[in-house]
């Protein structure tokens, strides 16, 4: 190493002792939590990227309560395993909580200026401003029902002829809808899309780059100096390759949108709306916002409804008494011969429980994105000092007994009132953050994954496969993540009846197929 990198990283040591002993000095009543060791802190607690990190706080709760705390080389993380705590601080404290910590790892990645990540203040709402006039509101996003019905339509389609792909077609489905709407891009009809390929690639990077009080090159920053070879240095190697995939995400789909304008073709869309007004000077604010707010709707429009609907696919198979409820009131609104619609969903009272269990029983974002506080604050008796990380367990919100019994069933009756039951807390309220940061694409995943829950139900009869006269055992597993998705299963889906199929087969007819921008897209410049 030269003895510049040697001289820079001495005085950032030094610089995190100093701020690690005036801490010690001043501090009062953090939560509780394990015991720190001199310089480092705790930084010997944080979990590894491949350990599902709800889990791993979980432990807090048995071992310090319902909030406890860490610090490491002088930075102070609280973790919160509670709702209540959870509301009353990001809630209704919402403007004191609401910012981002800044994250070298995810600088390196190439994340930096995607709306998860961006601090608050003047690019943060600027990118949100556009995102909400866009899909902020219920009729906003109805206008959009008609190319969701034809994509979910689509994607009956694709799984009646080919099952085994089940998750893909799942991302097509979802890829098809939020691109179109995004940047008025066509996918590949009958084959892998590149763009489609690249988004999901993109999403998988964001999702490990982001996770909270993870990374040990977040609380010790000159770590970024260390040499890719070096033993430990393996996020170097990986950021390097994340931060060419983020790059091509934000960049090819905005090459694309320019160039359509230009065409006689062009198809109005998200990103087409905020560059009428004239093409930004290249690495400007207006130009960063344009790229990034459409980028952050692909992130925030669609992982949400991959991850849902596969669970959910999953829980019909575990769970058969929940899927015959449902098709039994599925065929009452549309007898049984024809399709459902938006215009049914009013009517469908268990199918709209079953969303918002589906939404409880798997936590896509099961550990929050880490809020930072931006002045002193306190919660009960403990002190949440400025600067202070807030990491909240999702999963534990929305399997804790005392709020959901029997949290591990799928039960879509726990979200409907009766003369004995009282409804339990609707999962919406905490499942997509809070406050200030809440997803702005709720509304539209909640609209997809109504749509492709509904015509799933009414198209497919979904169960275990059977091997040599045995089921095959099927478990919901998800894995590690930000955004965290079910494990790949194997599963039997099956037409219901003839007259089912031929409704799934009719897309071909009703909608028939567009041409692609693939071929557009391989031969752009970006």
């Amino acid at each position: 190493m030269s003895p510049i990198l040697i001289a820079t990283a001495i005085g950032l040591v030094a610089f995190y002792v100093l701020k690690w002993v005036s801490r010690t000095r001043s501090r009062i009543a953090l939560p509780p939590g394990p015991p720190r060791k001199p310089l480092i802190g705790n930084l010997g607690d944080l979990p590894s990227h491949t350990d599902k990190a709800w889990e791993y706080w979980l432990k807090h709760k048995d071992l310090y309560g319902p909030i406890s705390s860490l610090t490491v080389c002088g930075q102070d993380i609280i973790i919160i395993n509670d709702a209540r705590i959870a509301v009353d601080l990001l809630e209704k404290h919402s403007s004191a909580h609401s910012s981002r910590p800044h994250s070298t790892l995810v600088e390196m990645a190439g994340w930096e200026d995607i709306l998860t990540s961006v601090p608050h203040g003047d690019h943060f709402r600027a990118i949100r401003r556009a995102l909400h006039q866009e899909i902020g509101s219920k009729v906003s996003v109805a206008r959009f029902n008609q190319i969701q019905e034809v994509e979910a339509r689509r994607f009956l389609f694709r799984v009646l002829n080919d099952q085994k792909s089940l998750v893909h077609h799942i991302r097509k489905e979802v890829g098809a809808i939020v691109l179109k709407l995004g940047y008025g891009y066509t996918i590949e009809p009958h084959k892998r899309d590149p763009l489609v390929d690249l988004a999901d690639k993109a999403m998988e990077e964001f999702s490990f780059s982001i996770l909270p009080a993870t990374w040990a090159v977040d609380f010790l920053p000159f770590l970024k100096y260390l040499p890719a070879w070096l033993p430990g240095a393996e996020f170097k190697r990986m950021t390097a390759t994340f931060k060419k995939t983020a790059a091509a995400f934000s960049d090819l789909p905005y090459a694309f949108t320019k160039h359509q304008m230009t065409q006689p073709s062009h198809v109005p869309s998200f990103l087409s709306h905020q560059l009428e007004k004239g093409i930004p000077r290249p690495q400007s604010l207006e130009e960063k916002v344009a790229k990034w707010s459409a980028a952050s709707l692909y992130a925030g429009g669609t992982d949400t409804t991959v991850s849902t609907m596969t669970a959910w696919y999953i829980a019909m198979a575990l769970f058969p008494d929940v899927q015959r409820k449902a098709q039994e009131e599925m065929d009452r609104v549309t007898g049984g011969n024809r399709l459902p619609s938006y215009q049914d969903r009013e009517n469908l009272p268990y199918i709209n429980a079953m969303i918002k269990e589906s939404v409880r029983w798997h936590s896509v974002v099961p550990m929050n994105v880490a809020h930072v506080s931006i002045q002193d604050d306190s919660v009960g008796e403990y002190a949440i000092p400025k600067g202070t990380q807030i990491v909240t367990n999702l999963w534990a919100f929305t399997h804790d007994p005392n709020i959901y019994p029997d949290p591990m069933a799928f039960k879509p009756e726990r979200f409907i009132d009766t003369a004995t039951h009282k409804a339990e807390r609707d999962p919406y309220y905490y499942s997509f953050g809070f406050g200030r940061r809440v997803c702005p694409g709720r509304t539209l995943a909640d609209a997809n994954i109504y749509i492709t829950m509904a015509l799933s139900v009414a198209a497919f009869n979904i169960s275990k496969p059977v091997r040599d006269g045995k089921e095959v055992e099927v478990k919901l597993d998800p894995q590690p993540g930000i955004i965290c998705h079910p494990a790949p299963v194997e599963l039997d889906i099956k037409p219901r009846n003839q007259v089912i199929e031929r409704l799934i087969r009719a897309v071909e007819t009703d909608y028939p197929w567009e041409k692609s921008h693939a071929e557009l897209l391989n031969s752009l410049p970006y």
